[in-house]
């Protein structure tokens, strides 16, 4: 087996910076008692005046000012990290948040599906990337040695068990993952390198170490099996948006917009599921959340898809206070069916998938403002058809006569100018519910060559009555 490990440096530092409209400006997340406020971690734009990690926030004043401030969560923080396990679970079904700011997951047997380690590495890189994190990669035979020699390498593979061993002993013992006693102890006798560890008698080392020492190094080296306990993806979707000020206008809100629904698309992806149904909480400072809801016909996850149709249901809202923070719940989350395409598309940047096309008037239009038109069985024109709920682009008939696309609402009476091709056709039908007609139809072409379905009522004179249009 081969596990990658995606180390995750700026954790905390990412998940806040993408959020921010200008990510290089700079910025400091703050932590400790009111009394002694101190900087967890600063951003490079933050470095360049001087603020260091540690340093106390009456020191990073005295500094400069021109710096913003976050609040370090360690519950946000964990949030980001089971997100971004959701998001690597498209990938591998084995993906374990063991450790902190990293995730290892099992990536051999997805080779078949991703290809070979070099494009499978160039596709994580790039979503994540996309996705506002900054990160390590290494691949290894277990997903202890992974995470350690993340600590030194980016890029770096190792996938022969022989060649694990000379790349572990070559590791500093302080990055190695002892405890800080351990590795204090190894420092004093002079043993900075793993090779010199290991090449001391094991029995000694038992002695002097805990047994953990001796553990995590068979872990290291894969002589002794590790157990992980696995992610398992979430039934539902909850994501907040903290706004840096009060927002009173839909212009400003599509920036989070855009952030919370491709979070969702990528969430999705690593579920294998789509949505059919989410709310978006537009929180105020006082009073209850304004609600946004979207509704789908059919499951969705395209993250540009999802955020269209939420921008127009969005636009739709009078915003009746300015807005603190932006959520998003999406807990109808069924099975995702990828839309069946043509192999060859002639102009793909002009087409439209219908069920795309769809989605994106009902959220411009509303839900009422679309619907599709089914076949009834009944002769009368005026009761063959009728309004229902759109499922499919097209009125699907079993009728083999011409009919015309367009029926007019009221029959119109034409004197002269029409020329009779065929009929008469006799409809006669409706005695049951008060309904009752006997008409004889025609199909007709008038003066400037359009064709069109007339009718004359059975047993009268008089002129034809034009009833609908053909194309």
């Amino acid at each position: 087996m081969l596990w990658a490990c995606i180390l995750l440096p700026q954790l905390a530092l990412d998940a806040v910076l993408r959020g921010v409209a200008d990510p290089q400006a700079p910025l400091a997340l703050i932590s400790g008692t009111p009394q002694r406020r101190v900087l967890q971690t600063v951003n490079a734009a933050a470095r360049e005046l001087g603020l260091r990690p540690g340093q106390s926030l009456a020191a990073a004043q005295m500094l400069s000012r021109d710096f913003a401030m976050r609040e370090y969560d360690p519950a946000h923080i964990e949030r980001w990290h089971a997100f971004l396990a959701a998001w690597a679970y498209r990938f591998s079904s084995h993906v374990s948040l063991h450790y902190p700011r990293a995730l290892v997951m099992e990536v051999e047997s997805s080779f078949a599906l991703f290809g070979p380690w070099e494009r499978f590495e160039a596709r994580l890189r790039e979503e994540l990337t996309a996705l506002g994190f900054r990160h390590r990669i290494v691949l290894a035979p277990n997903p202890a040695a992974a995470r350690i020699l993340s600590n030194a390498h980016d890029g770096l593979a190792v996938q022969q068990v022989e060649t694990l061993r000379q790349m572990i002993e070559q590791m500093p013992v302080t990055r190695a993952g002892f405890d800080a006693e351990t590795t204090r102890a190894f420092t004093r006798m002079g043993l900075h390198r793993l090779h010199q560890v290991l090449a001391l008698p094991r029995a000694g080392l038992a002695k002097r170490f805990p047994e953990e020492v001796l553990k995590h190094l068979d872990t290291l080296l894969g002589l002794r099996a590790q157990a992980l306990e696995c992610y398992a993806p979430a039934d539902f979707f909850d994501v907040r948006f903290e706004l840096n000020f009060d927002v009173g206008s839909h212009q400003a809100l599509l920036f989070p917009l855009r952030r919370l629904t491709a979070d969702l698309a990528a969430f999705l992806a690593g579920r294998d599921s789509g949505v059919q149904r989410f709310v978006l909480h537009l929180e105020h400072r006082e009073g209850e959340d304004s609600l946004v809801s979207v509704g789908l016909l059919s499951a969705e996850r395209d993250a540009a898809m999802l955020f269209e149709l939420a921008r127009g249901r969005l636009e739709q809202l009078q915003v009746r206070a300015p807005v603190q923070a932006l959520r998003l719940l999406a807990r109808d989350l069924p099975a995702f069916v990828p839309q069946k395409r043509e192999l060859f598309e002639e102009r793909p940047q002009q087409t439209l998938p219908w069920e795309q096309l769809r989605e994106r008037l009902r959220a411009r239009l509303g839900d009422d403002a679309v619907s599709a038109l089914s076949v009834r069985p009944d002769h009368r024109p005026e009761q063959a058809w009728r309004t229902s709920e759109v499922r499919a682009p097209c009125l699907l008939s079993d009728h083999t006569i011409a009919r015309p696309g367009w029926l007019l609402q009221e029959p119109q009476a034409q004197l002269s100018g029409l020329r009779i091709l065929a009929g008469p056709e006799r409809i006669e039908s409706g005695w049951w519910d008060g309904g009752d007609m006997r008409r004889d139809y025609y199909l007709v072409e008038t003066d400037n060559g359009q064709r069109a379905w007339a009718y004359r009522p059975v047993g009268q004179g008089g002129p034809l009555w034009l009833h609908g249009w053909f194309a």
